[in-house]
């Protein structure tokens, strides 16, 4: 009587807090994203996504804000390349998304009519409806001319700006061609033509209508920038790749910066890392390379063990570390005369961001914001702006005072069924795996709730990605971020554990060895998680599960494959299941650089290679546009688990892609989660 008794108070206990929060609270968050800023800084744009409908905001110079799109379905098309004309009377923007292996745009609503990638433009002075410029993405504006260049189909084309205008293909190239931009008097472009194994830097001149290639060579020369004055091109050059060859997105590549002549295509280089040091540095950040107004390149690289943003003089003397210390940086601007850099980073602040400052002289870093909020995404207009979130409330676009100190909210007001009420502060936590590696978390527990519950692992993908002390700075972790929250609401314990392979914590970190295909290292870090939690006097030790989403689900399934004595039920969004398949099938050498040598080692590296212990029950989650991992990754794993009398459930998303675009979309793929947990773990 006396556990009956007890059992009935708990469960009182969880659904009165079932009541008091809904999914529908913690996932409604507004998310602002992708700030564009005039030419003379008084103007700002941006999107905002609420419940799938993307529309661009905009505020005047006088501070009145203003909604200039329409889009009133929840219908998956994104927006971006957010470009105000010279004058500022205009903003260019692009709707639709990248193009999957087969030309097509996602259209993970499953319209009727095909989805495209459309420039559009829109008036910001009067109500004007916007009007298609051409299909195409990556507008750049002329600075000398109300034209744009853009790209289609890995070709360059131009427009003008203006309505019933007619689009024009500059030139033709082979290969892929883009990062192009305008020289200063507007009369040439420099692009990168990828040719696969290698890549060409080239400048086309709109006068004479011709190309001529700068220094070519073997290597992959890419990320092209002008000099102020117009006469100097710099780029990044990186090996060539060898035959049988297979890119790694754990490794590094040697790199190096290039200065040449633009008349003459004479080119030198004036620095060269000193080991592997690149290829996430120039992958990673939005801004690779940049010769400034006050005459430095600027240069990502990790040669000293961190994600760290360089300048160096144009003739290669003077190299310095603008942002030295422990931490990463992911992006920056300059100020009006390019002489300091303002960036974001976890200095000093390890699963959080802030934003740092520093001079391109000196290069000593000094705080601009701290405390318990999120900051990333500096950007210079009449005042600092930046993207803050905090534990209970999503991205928002925020200007700061630094002479006050002072932050203003510019983005609008939260959605009304949007509620800070009912989330949880994350505590963090920091473990130890088997091997007696350093693991950082981050813990979900509702302390209102009395009583041992359920315990729940979560994932992130990646692998290169780090969940952080509130909510994220990306779509896809600000929603799953949220579902953390809204399980703790529920009565769950959850552990988000930042696993070997990610960032944040260094090179050496990113780069651990035998992850993924070549021993499935970091695996031990989910297990450290499950057993952090299993040692919490708040948690029932028998009834633990854990989720992930794309990376994540492969190390849910591994939970489920090798572990069925801790992992007692398990929800994967479109995991990697067969890393030989991926390298086989989804493209040469999956992206791991897996070769047929490697072939066994990969197999055995998968939750696939053994499913003898695979009892415990599973939701498998896929889209079946998926870009990133292939849907028959789950086909696979779905069919074996049935020959052996094992029926997992399936939520299968037609048209969606692997970042769910659709509102819908997440929300049915986190209410069948809550439920599944809810029968398997309570």
């Amino acid at each position: 009587m006396k556990h009956l008794l007890l059992l009935s108070l708990i469960v009182c206990e969880l659904q009165a807090v079932a009541q008091t929060s809904s999914l529908e609270q913690f996932l409604s968050h507004p998310i602002a994203n992708n700030l564009a800023v005039s030419q003379d800084k008084k103007q700002y744009a941006w999107v905002l996504n609420d419940h799938g409908k993307r529309n661009i905001y905009h505020r005047n110079a006088q501070g009145q804000i203003k909604k200039i799109t329409s889009y009133d379905s929840d219908d998956g098309q994104v927006l971006s390349g957010l470009t105000f004309t010279n004058d500022g009377s205009q903003l260019i923007y692009v709707r639709g998304s990248d193009p999957n292996r087969k030309g097509e745009i996602a259209n993970p609503a499953s319209l009727p009519d095909r989805a495209e990638r459309i420039i559009w433009c829109v008036g910001l002075n009067q109500s004007q409806m916007p009007y298609k410029l051409a299909e195409g993405a990556n507008p750049k504006l002329s600075s000398s001319t109300n034209r744009i260049v853009y790209s289609k189909s890995g070709q360059i084309f131009t427009i003008d700006v203006k309505e019933n205008a007619q689009p024009q293909q500059l030139f033709h190239a082979r290969g892929s061609n883009g990062n192009y931009s305008f020289s200063t008097d507007g009369r040439e472009i420099v692009f990168e033509s990828d040719r696969g194994d290698h890549g060409f830097i080239g400048i086309y001149n709109l006068e004479s209508q011709t190309v001529r290639w700068i220094a070519p060579e073997v290597s992959h020369d890419a990320f092209p920038v002008w000099s102020p004055n117009g006469k100097q091109i710099a780029y990044i050059r990186t090996p060539g790749t060898k035959a049988g060859e297979f890119s790694n997105l754990t490794g590094g590549t040697k790199f190096s910066i290039w200065v040449a002549e633009a008349a003459s295509g004479k080119a030198k280089r004036i620095w060269q890392s000193p080991g592997d040091d690149g290829g996430f540095s120039q992958y990673y950040p939005s801004t690779p390379l940049a010769w400034t107004k006050s005459d430095k390149i600027l240069f990502y690289s990790e040669h000293e063990g961190w994600n760290h943003l360089y300048a160096i003089n144009p003739d290669g003397v003077g190299i310095k570390d603008l942002t030295p210390g422990d931490g990463i940086v992911e992006s920056y601007c300059l100020n009006a005369d390019e002489t300091q850099i303002y960036f974001d980073g976890n200095r000093e602040d390890t699963d959080r961001r802030h934003i740092w400052k520093s001079s391109l002289s000196t290069g000593k870093p000094t705080q601009v914001t701290s405390g318990a909020g999120i900051e990333m995404y500096p950007t210079l207009g009449d005042k600092l702006l930046f993207f803050q979130s905090t534990y209970n409330t999503s991205m928002s676009l925020v200007s700061y005072d630094e002479e006050n100190k002072s932050y203003e909210t510019i983005s609008p007001k939260e959605s009304p069924s949007f509620s800070p009420k009912g989330f949880v502060i994350p505590q963090q936590v920091i473990m130890k795996a088997a091997d007696g590696t350093t693991i950082h978390g981050q813990l979900f527990i509702n302390e209102n709730i009395r009583g041992q519950r359920p315990g729940v692992v979560f994932m992130h993908g990646g692998p290169i990605r780090q969940m952080l002390l509130g909510f994220h700075y990306s779509d896809y972790y600000i929603n799953t971020y949220a579902f953390n929250q809204f399980l703790a609401s529920q009565g769950y314990a959850v552990i988000s554990v930042n696993y070997r392979d990610g960032i944040g914590y260094g090179r050496d970190f990113r780069r651990a060895e035998n992850q993924g295909p070549r021993g499935a290292s970091e695996y031990q870090d989910v297990v450290a998680a499950a057993k952090y939690l299993q040692g919490l006097k708040e948690v029932d030790p028998q009834k633990i599960g854990l989720w992930g989403g794309s990376y994540g689900g492969y190390l849910t399934a591994m939970g489920l494959a090798r572990n069925p004595e801790i992992f007692k039920a398990g929800v994967d969004l479109h995991g990697v299941h067969d890393w030989a398949f991926r390298a086989r099938e989804f493209s040469p050498g999956g992206g791991w650089g897996i070769g047929e040598k490697d072939m066994d080692l990969a197999y055995q590296s998968s939750p696939i290679s053994d499913l003898s212990k695979w009892f415990a029950p599973v939701l498998l989650v896929h889209g079946d546009d998926d870009r990133n991992v292939l849907f028959q990754q789950t086909t696979d794993l779905a069919e074996k688990l049935r020959d052996k009398g094992l029926e997992p459930e399936i939520l299968a998303l037609p048209d969606e892609v692997h970042g769910f675009l659709r509102y819908e979309s997440w929300l049915r793929v986190f209410e069948a989660a809550a439920i599944f947990f809810d029968q398997n773990l309570k």
